[in-house]
Parts: structure tokens; sequence; C-alpha cells
């Protein structure tokens, strides 16, 4: 888990990830959605900076991409601000109570097992709105992550062996272990793969490269107070609805500041998260001390609840998604790469007075297909649900296609397969 401060520029996995299951889905909604299928694949074109305030010395794409693959910053403390805005319609709160119960976390509506401050359950509030954060890192074993919130806070800290989440609203503290350094893989620290910084962003994004996109330098900005080149990256191909990712890279420690996703139909940023203030400072050691404090409600890793305790209704549904991953295959290549796999379920979506294959959750599937248009072609028919960014078509034959792609495309696509 990076830390990192923001307010100020712009810009923008597959069968094995997806196979995890539910509960890591839950975890990541929207970072997996946005960077799994928009950020696939970026080629590299190179280019030099225009003139911008301030003056920076010219550099191609692939010198600011080596540049930022290079940045080895561990120290770092400052503010960040998130803001996601997928256009989803508001439940009313209802998506994040199923994202929790998803998860088997607290608030699920299960056996009241778990803690309000476990990173699994928490942190799932980043997939929308706006957030800011303070952020803080001094090596691979101490992090520190606070989201603040209204009249509250809660804080994610990571000190050695030991990982404590602490919200202050309920007084609830959650505490595991994992290994210390060399021993210990990342992802056995929670909350450490809960993207939450622009580098964490950046890094997805360029993970791999291919010629489908469009990557130059469009210029220099200054970023939390720091002077920085702005990387642009933009699909070549049609069918997208990515417009365009822009990182802006700090020039002299090559630390993405800034990460925005604009999408090809204008208007705001999907995901935008970018420093405010930011120090490369070491922190006071003091920064990642943490004791319970008084009163409060500690509950241990092992205590929280597992998954399989989850109620039958997000055991199901745990169950349901395993078993359609298993099937997923991605078809396409670079931005218009779509994600297909086989729910089993036939007759689409079901309605509430059906119980079908998602049980409890047929009330919710038909309430959540209002919101979709109804699609026809040689595949037969089905529900096309969309965003700012993600669409996916759910066939009649419980087929889905899902990407950063339009919904003519997801039609082309399903008509492809027959």
């Amino acid at each position: 888990m990076a830390p990192i401060d923001s307010d100020d520029s712009t810009t923008a996995g597959e069968g094995e990830e997806l196979r995890a299951g539910r509960r890591k889905a839950a975890r990541y909604v929207v970072p997996v959605a946005v960077m799994g299928v928009a950020a696939a694949t970026i080629g590299l074109v190179p280019a030099l900076a225009d003139s911008g305030d301030p003056d920076l010395p010219k550099v191609t794409a692939e010198q600011l991409i080596e540049k930022i693959a290079k940045s080895d910053v561990e120290q770092l403390s400052g503010t960040v601000r998130i803001n996601t805005d997928l256009g989803l319609p508001d439940l009313g709160g209802l998506e994040s109570g199923l994202m929790s119960g998803m998860s088997g976390g607290p608030g699920s509506g299960g056996d009241g097992e778990g803690s309000a401050a476990d990173p699994s359950a928490k942190l799932t509030e980043l997939v929308s709105g706006s957030h800011t954060l303070r952020v803080a890192a001094d090596g691979p074993d101490r992090q520190k992550l606070s989201l603040m919130e209204d009249a509250a806070e809660y804080s994610l800290i990571h000190n050695g062996k030991d990982v404590w989440g602490y919200d202050s609203r309920s007084n609830e503290v959650y505490h595991s272990t994992a290994p210390d350094g060399a021993e210990r893989p990342e992802k056995d620290v929670p909350g450490k793969d809960v993207p939450a910084t622009p580098k964490d962003f950046a890094d997805q994004a360029l993970k791999s490269v291919d010629d489908t996109t469009s990557v130059t330098v469009g210029g220099t900005a200054q970023v939390a107070g720091r002077d920085a080149y702005r990387l642009v990256v933009e699909p070549k191909q049609k069918g997208s609805t990515v417009g365009a990712i822009t990182v802006a890279v700090d020039a002299e420690t090559g630390t993405p500041l800034k990460f925005t996703l604009t999408p090809a139909s204008g208007g705001a940023a999907v995901v935008d998260v970018g420093f405010t203030k930011v120090s490369f400072a070491k922190p006071d050691a003091s920064t990642f001390d943490f004791t319970p404090p008084e009163g409060a409600k500690v509950t241990e890793a092992d205590e929280s609840g597992a998954p399989a305790e989850a109620p039958e209704l997000g055991r199901k549904a745990e169950g349901d998604l395993a078993k359609g991953m298993d099937g997923l295959k991605v078809i396409g290549e670079g931005w218009n790469s779509i994600a297909t796999f086989d729910t089993g379920a036939q007759g689409g979506l079901p309605t509430g007075s059906e119980g079908g294959d998602l049980g409890g959750l047929g009330g919710l599937s038909g309430f959540l297909g209002s919101f979709g248009d109804q699609v026809k072609g040689d595949f037969g028919s089905g529900t096309v649900f969309k965003t700012r960014l993600v669409n996916a078509l759910i066939t009649d034959d419980g087929k889905v296609y899902a990407g950063a792609v339009t919904k003519d495309a997801l039609v082309k696509a399903a008509d492809a397969a027959q």
C-alpha cells in the first residue's frame, strides 16, 4: 500500500485474478473494472514534451515511462484526493451493503460477526464518490492510510508484523499479523492490493504495452507544488469508452503525482486521483505507532468471520460468481478487450417473483434490470448495463460480455461468438 496526497491535474487481468472469487472482486469493484479492462495495454509512441509551465527539459514518452519504472521512492507523506464517477444510479447506499455482503464482512446482514474496522469492507467506500486520504510510508514495512470522513476517521496502519484498522466512528479495531519483509507476500497485507494513490493506478495502467495505444508527453504541470510532466495515454482503436489517461509524473523522482481517466463521451473524469500535498521526507516513526483506544472493541483477523460463515445468500452468490469465472475468456485485443463467461443461468436476469439461481437476489436483479437497455442480435436478446466507462451485456441464455467498450461492440462480440 503506497502512500500519497491528491488534488491537481488529470488522467487513466485476467482469469487468474477474477477466479479468486467474490470476496476479492467485492473489494476491488471499481479498480479492477477500470484498470483490468480499460488500461489493458499501452503502446509506446515517441514524443517530445511541449512547451509549458514549468519549463522542464524535453523528454520522450519512453524515457518518462522508464523514469516511472525506476522510481524508488519509499519514504513520503501527504494528502490524496480521490474522485470516482462511473455514473451509476443512486441506490441509496444499497451498493455499499451489497459489496460488504459479498465480502462476508461486517454489515452484510449476516450473523453480526466481523468488524467495522476490517479493511476488506471499509475500503470498498473508495469505489465511488469523493474521498480525502492522508498517507505515509517508510519502506515496505511501514505504511499508514487514513480515510477522512465527516467527524470521523478510518486508519489502516502497517507496522512490521502488525496491521491495524481503526474506525473512530464505531470505536472498533481490527488486528492481523503477517510475516516480516521478504517472507511476506504483499497480498498478505490487508488493503495492500487496493489502489489508493496515483502510483497504484499508474503502475496497473503501465503493466503491459502493445501497438493499440498512443502514448505521448503532453506538456508539463505543477501538482501539489511540484514540477511534473504529463504522460498522455489514448486508445488508437475505435469502440473504446476510454477517452484518455493522463499521469502527472514528478520531474525529480519519477513518482506519479496525479492520475486522471476521462471517458470518450466527455464530461468529468471517471477516476481522478492526485496529491494535494506531498513530501518525500522520512515520516516520524511515531506516525506508525498504534495502541487501541480505551474501551475500543478489538477483533483479531481469525475472529472476524470467514466468507464461509456469511449468510446463505452471500455464500450462494459467491459460489455462482466463482463458478462462472472459472470459464472466463478474454476476446479482442487492447482497449477493445471484452471479458466473457457463462453464468449457466437461463432466462437472463430473474424478476422479483423468480427465485432462480440467484435466490433472494431476484428482486434486486429485477430492479437493476430497469436500468438496462434491451438489445437483440444474432445471439438472441439480452440487457446491456451501462456506466460512463465499463459496460456489460447479459444475454437471456446467461452469458456475460463486459469491457470498456460501447454497447454496439458488446452486441457485435456476442454475435461473433455464436
